[in-house]
């Protein structure tokens, strides 16, 4: 299937490794454009110099998501970059504090926002270029811990709020022609991340969570939650709007805790 996304310009949150600059390979393959941010200026260049190896048009800035005021300059100097912006991808994420009685309300605060909060503001923030796009769309990078609990609950719980977040957009924001979409992807295998660590680290947890929550008895890989982001920016998906995919394989809990 031609998915027809050469020339579209995408911004992406957290793209310096992982899921987000999987997403951006995908998209640059495409022959689109890409604006990636992350906080860390050492992995945020190399990954800018890895696009422009693929022949893509790139723009790169450090950013700290959670300052609204910080993030919505990103966008504008991407759009300003770019000439425009036809979709965005709010993909970074992550947790503060333990447990619930190991965690603080600050905490609890700050991994709202930098969940639900900063892909609020990206996609507020982005709303003049998309409107003005054609085929605009937003994707949401929840987890299947919005749907699945699991410790740690302020996780789950934002990323609850992300696919919420994304149907009451597409609601919202489909008289002004752009789509919002969120996906669940699962536990996720790439160098350096969470799980890789697991496995190194500990090889018999691993090994056991894989044989009690992954049918397939694998993680997924950052090239399959790519490939359906890549499919929701497309033209090819333009009638899914407000929609939840779970990229999984399947699993059952999304914690390698026996509990």
């Amino acid at each position: 299937m031609e998915l027809g996304l050469g020339g579209r310009r995408t911004l992406i949150t957290g793209a310096s490794r992982g899921i987000g600059l999987e997403i951006a390979r995908t998209l640059a393959a495409e022959g689109g454009s890409v604006a990636i941010c992350a906080r860390e200026e050492g992995p945020l260049s190399e990954a800018e110099a890895e696009l422009r190896s693929l022949g893509a048009t790139v723009f790169a800035e450090s950013v700290d998501v959670t300052e609204s005021g910080r993030l919505a300059a990103f966008v504008e100097h991407a759009a300003d970059a770019l000439a425009g912006l036809d979709a965005v991808v709010a993909n970074a994420g992550g947790s503060s504090g333990g447990c619930l009685v190991e965690s603080t309300s600050e905490q609890w605060q700050d991994t709202y926002q930098l969940n639900v909060g900063h892909a609020a503001d990206l996609v507020r923030a982005a709303m003049p270029y998309l409107a003005a796009a054609d085929g605009a769309a937003a994707v949401l990078i929840s987890s299947i811990s919005g749907s699945k609990p699991a410790p740690r609950a302020q996780y789950g719980a934002s990323k609850a709020g992300l696919i919420y977040l994304a149907a009451a957009l597409a609601r919202e924001l489909s008289p002004q022609h752009i789509r919002v979409n969120a996906v669940s992807p699962g536990s996720i295998l790439f160098p350096g991340g969470g799980w890789d660590s697991l496995r190194i680290s500990d090889p018999q947890r691993f090994q056991a969570f894989l044989d009690r929550d992954l049918p397939e008895g694998r993680l997924g890989t950052v090239q399959e939650v790519a490939r359906v982001v890549a499919f929701l920016l497309s033209p090819a998906a333009s009638w899914v709007n407000g929609a939840n995919i779970a990229i999984d394989g399947a699993q059952g809990r999304p914690s390698s805790a026996g509990w």
